[in-house]
């Protein structure tokens, strides 16, 4: 196989809005020991990298450009290295906490990567592996139970729609919080209750909250049942302090905690997600597929919410 010298990619070169991001060209990276070269088809569009992007994060990203985004990929194996992957297989995975999987090739770590599971076209595949966060939140953090009442906020998102179907199938009472034009999708995916995150009335009493938007945490934290555990995947950069305080305080409780975590897994977690995909458990949902060149546009999609599943950018 000829591997060029030369790829697509999209950077930006200052935090700002969508615009901000364009598509340039640079060299095509060179693997490290343990890394495997890929042929990218198809990366998701995540919140994390938009609010990087806005520069809500700065003082953790720094003022260093350009910057890259994208953080997990689908694609073909082109430089396999000494891995256990050959050339021309098909793989999943992310690359870690850096970005840049938004490029023609990206090395990765091996240990970032598994086969994909078959019959999924690369936009459906990339829908998937983020999926790995929903397993590590309710299996590994909250040790969500059969019968126990789960609250998925953000039901209907990348992680949720995800979420909501995992919880189902480990035996929970699901509820999941959305916007109203996705409630009967959430019904859909496996959820008991579809509840209107604008008007949701009194919710009752959740076991478990899986919280993927970060904000107003104390009010979701009051739902909890007296051994209830809440896991947050996200924080509200509008009030960082405020918000990281409240996980900081509540993470030591014995019950009534609250767990944060920022995913990052590694091959036998995409292994175990694989191994729901194929029993058909959990099953992909894009809403919509982008160009390379229209990233900007699928990061604008994302910001303005409503998401059903998740926005993809293919790289054919």
């Amino acid at each position: 196989m000829v591997i060029p010298t030369s790829m697509r990619l999209a950077t930006y070169d200052r935090y700002g809005p969508p615009e901000v991001l364009s598509v340039t060209t640079g060299p095509v990276p060179r693997p490290d020991r343990g890394e495997v070269l890929v042929r990218v088809r198809a990366v998701s569009v995540n919140g994390g990298e938009t609010g990087v992007r806005a520069g809500l994060l700065r003082p953790l990203t720094g003022n260093r450009f350009p910057k890259r985004v994208g953080v997990d990929l689908v694609g073909e194996v082109v430089e396999p290295g000494s891995s256990r992957f050959a050339v021309g297989d098909r793989v999943w995975g992310l690359i870690g906490r850096r970005m840049g999987s938004a490029a023609e090739y990206v090395a990765v770590p091996a240990q970032r990567l598994d086969h994909a599971p078959p019959g999924l076209t690369a936009a459906e595949a990339v829908a998937l592996p983020v999926g790995t966060t929903a397993i590590t939140a309710l299996r590994d953090k909250a040790a969500l139970a059969p019968g126990e009442r789960l609250l998925v906020r953000g039901a209907s998102g990348g992680v949720g729609y995800i979420a909501v179907q995992l919880g189902k199938a480990m035996g929970a009472h699901v509820t999941g919080l959305a916007s109203a034009a996705n409630l009967d999708l959430v019904r859909e995916l496996g959820a008991d209750e579809a509840i209107d995150y604008r008007d949701p009335g009194d919710l009752g009493r959740f076991d478990v909250v899986l919280d993927t938007a970060g904000t107003d945490l104390p009010a979701f934290h009051r739902l909890l049942t007296p051994r209830g555990r809440m896991v947050a995947i996200s924080f509200d950069p509008s009030h960082l302090v405020r918000s990281v305080g409240f996980i900081l305080v509540n993470a030591p409780r014995r019950t009534r905690w609250v767990r944060f975590f920022s995913g990052n897994p590694t091959t036998p977690l995409l292994a175990e997600l694989g191994r729901w995909v194929r029993a058909g458990t959990i099953r992909p949902l894009v809403d919509k597929v982008f160009p390379l060149e229209d990233i900007a546009a699928a990061h604008r999609a994302l910001e303005q919410g409503g998401v059903r599943g998740k926005f993809v950018v293919e790289l054919p």
